[in-house]
């Protein structure tokens, strides 16, 4: 049975990313900043029904400390870690136009949602090559997820932009590096999913879908996005490292 972590996996499309892999017969670690007793019922439900192993750690994926510490106790654990899933990421507190965005609000994106994932990825890539010079048959896979405002101007939250921008770069810096080492890595791009980050803006999208801002005329939801994921970790695109997934509904394809 192979295993795989999925930061911010506690809810959202974290959450449709761990049962998705779940249901697969993956072992999933999970960690995100809520009190690990607030996530028991979901890891029991979780192995109750899928007959996998759980594994969850309260960590704050931009401390360098705590990063280290939940990489020591999950290997602890699991021995060994097949995949990552870089899922983790936060929105602006406030939206605000980028004529009037703070730098207290730039880099507290920024570092969650580019910087942690970029030194985790270092932290597991060394351990996966060092995984596969042991074993060559060991499977080792690194999936981004990303977003459509990667390539879709927002100007009421640019540091989000730039943030997850920064991570389609980072997909493909580390699909170079780690091609020798036989080690694939993916971006997944979701559009507009229906989850707790978009609950505030959920009238403004539904207004936009009914007029055709997607191609398929609904949101999505996170359990798409999982399908996505798990595809990739299934090996189902083994000579597409580097490649961006969109689950979006078609809104990424340009129209006149």
């Amino acid at each position: 049975m192979k295993n795989a972590l999925v930061t911010g996996g506690g809810r959202g499309i974290g959450a449709g990313i761990v049962e998705a892999l779940a249901r697969e017969g993956w072992n999933v670690a999970f960690c995100g900043r809520t009190e690990p007793a607030k996530m028991d019922d979901f890891r029991k439900r979780l192995q109750e029904t899928y007959g996998v192993q759980t594994f969850y750690c309260q960590c704050d994926i931009a401390d360098t400390q705590q990063r280290a510490d939940m990489a020591s106790k999950l290997l602890e654990q699991f021995g060994a870690l097949n995949a990552l899933v870089n899922n983790s990421g936060v929105a602006p507190l406030v939206r605000a136009d980028i004529l009037e965005a703070t730098e207290e609000s730039y880099d507290r994106v920024m570092t969650i949602n580019l910087k942690g994932p970029y030194f985790l990825t270092q932290l597991f890539a060394n351990h996966m090559i060092a995984q596969r010079r042991a074993n060559p048959s060991f499977d080792a896979t690194i999936v981004n997820i990303s977003s459509v405002s990667s390539t879709v101007a927002s100007v009421s939250r640019g540091e989000y932009c730039l943030s997850k921008a920064g991570v389609s770069m980072a997909t493909q810096l580390w699909a170079v590096r780690l091609a020798e080492f036989g080690i694939p890595v993916y971006e997944v791009r979701p559009g507009i999913i229906k989850s707790d980050m978009t609950a505030t803006v959920t009238a403004k999208y539904d207004k936009l879908i009914a007029e055709g801002l997607t191609l398929q005329p609904r949101w999505g939801f996170p359990e798409d996005v999982g399908k996505a994921v798990a595809m990739l970790l299934r090996g189902d695109l083994p000579y597409s490292t580097g490649q961006v997934i969109h689950v979006g509904g078609g809104m990424d394809i340009g129209r006149l």
